[in-house]
């Protein structure tokens, strides 16, 4: 079942979507050679806690965790570890936040320092397909219609569409209907109704699209080529989607 939001739910999902990106700001600053990820999702435990809200990820499906730290070939659900951030690396960082009774969801994927050149452009095609897609996240537009630009943005410059991991309904359960695939044809799918929170997350490799699932849980590319993934929650409105969530706070840290 797809449950609509009326305004007043889609300001309180606001609230809490607010907490979560400044949660996203207080992990940018931290985002350096020598830290582990486990740090990480400590720090954005105790900041989300803090600020009133609860972790969405934690004890979702027995998962131990506040945030999916997945660094370079991990595609999504990487466990926070005693892992050390290194120079180079790329680290998608995933969290979700439960507030007054609702959920928000979004990642970002953090360079390391200085990456490649070739790292950095995957970075900004993904990025750029996530608003590719919410550009058509409005009234009466389709699910393909989202999943269709976001594989034509990342296609166009050659790099490979994850398939097995969608985006979703968002709002009183962490993972409602619609599933949000990142890859379609226009016109088909779901119809899109005012009302309907999104959480839209491309997940774009650099090389072949084909991942594996290991026993953690975690999902990784098999030719173990990096990958990256942006997410944001939106509110499905009739002229265009409202985004939820925002990246101004990451983006005082990360400018690309």
């Amino acid at each position: 079942m797809i449950f609509v939001k009326s305004e007043d739910e889609i300001a309180l999902i606001k609230e809490g979507a607010e907490i979560l990106s400044r949660t996203h700001g207080q992990i940018a600053q931290r985002i350096k050679p020598g830290i582990t990820t486990q740090e990480l999702d400590a720090l954005a435990e105790a900041f989300i806690r803090d600020s009133g809200g609860v972790p969405s990820f934690k004890g979702y499906k027995k998962f131990p965790a506040t945030l999916c730290t997945s660094v370079n070939d991990y595609v999504v659900h990487g466990l926070p570890s005693d892992y050390i951030l290194q120079e180079g690396d790329i680290i998608s960082v995933d969290c979700g936040v439960y507030y007054k009774g609702f959920h928000s969801d979004a990642a970002f994927t953090y360079p390391v320092s200085t990456v490649s050149s070739e790292v950095m452009r995957l970075l900004q095609v993904t990025k750029e397909a996530l608003y590719c897609g919410i550009d058509e996240a409005k009234a009466g537009n389709r699910i393909g219609d989202i999943a269709h630009a976001i594989q034509h943005h990342g296609q166009h410059y050659g790099y490979s569409i994850v398939r097995e991991l969608v985006g979703h309904g968002v709002g009183r359960k962490l993972h409602e209907e619609p599933q949000v695939p990142n890859y379609g044809r226009r016109g088909h799918g779901t119809q899109l109704k005012h009302g309907m929170v999104l959480a839209i997350e491309p997940m774009i490799n650099l090389g072949k699209p084909q991942i594996v699932q290991e026993k953690g849980g975690q999902f990784r590319t098999l030719d173990r080529k990096v990958t990256a993934h942006f997410e944001h929650t939106v509110a499905v409105l009739e002229k265009k989607a409202e985004i939820l969530t925002t990246y101004k706070y990451i983006e005082e840290v990360f400018q690309f």
